[in-house]
């Protein structure tokens, strides 16, 4: 087995970057761990039912048994590690690790690398923010963020809601994305962390090369018996298209 660089890595970014499909090809590798959204807000009970992690006396997860829950789950057999976060579940992760190691609150960096040993950060953008948008709204609006799967609490059995084109929503979220890619780029400097950098564009037309340019910045090889394999398909149609040449066409101009 390849010793690998690092214990744990996050895959970091804003949604609809394209990192349900990187999730499920890292997986695939066998050796970059089991990465899953363990830490997002409204799945923490749903992964702790799951888990059965025991709850305090007053009926709260605790969050110490959580992440060691999490660790068994997204570790493959090399120990290395492997989560998404959301800008907001940064925010709660660091939180609650402070209330387990109290004697580092505040100090977002050096708690994940208590919690989780050395750690690495693979950030994702997606250089046509309006086609990002579109696609955040549309998965807002139906609940379906992903197609296919790999054991993902939720995301997609959607709400049978028919997609409405709604130019007020692509617009805040246009603003969403500026907002939160320039907080992770401030977190990052922050924390003197540099990431390492992977394009929605790069990773839509080369999986493959994509996924073990990740592994080598792990210090990963893919085993001779495995292959990078998607386990999600692509999602954008000409509904997607077709809201995106509406929304660009009543953008004012000059």
């Amino acid at each position: 087995m390849t010793t690998a660089a690092v214990d744990a890595y996050f895959v970091c970014g804003v949604p609809r970057t394209g990192s349900s499909v990187l999730l499920g090809l890292l997986e695939s590798t066998g050796v970059a761990g089991r990465p899953q959204a363990y830490f997002r807000v409204p799945d923490e009970p749903s992964w702790a039912q799951r888990w059965r992690v025991a709850r305090t006396a007053d009926g709260r997860i605790d969050y110490a048994d959580f992440v060691r829950a999490a660790l068994a789950a997204g570790r493959t057999g090399n120990g290395v590690f492997g989560a998404k976060l959301m800008w907001g579940t940064l925010d709660h992760l660091v939180d609650r690790l402070g209330t387990v190691h109290p004697d580092l609150a505040g100090r977002d960096l050096r708690l994940l690398e208590r919690a989780f040993g050395r750690t690495r950060f693979v950030h994702l953008t997606r250089d046509d923010v309006v086609a990002q948008a579109v696609s955040w709204a549309r998965a807002e609006q139906t609940g379906v963020w992903y197609d296919g799967g790999n054991g993902e609490i939720s995301g997609s059995r959607g709400n049978d809601r028919t997609p409405t084109y709604d130019a007020g929503q692509i617009r805040h979220l246009v603003d969403t994305i500026g907002a939160h890619n320039a907080a992770w780029e401030a977190w990052y400097a922050a924390h003197g962390v540099q990431p390492y950098r992977v394009r929605y564009e790069d990773l839509a037309v080369d999986l493959t090369g994509v996924t073990l340019g990740i592994l080598d910045h792990l210090g990963l090889t893919l085993p001779a018996d495995r292959t990078v394999t998607p386990v999600h398909r692509r999602q954008a149609d000409d509904l997607n298209r077709a809201w995106i040449t509406r929304y660009r066409s009543e953008q004012p101009t000059g």
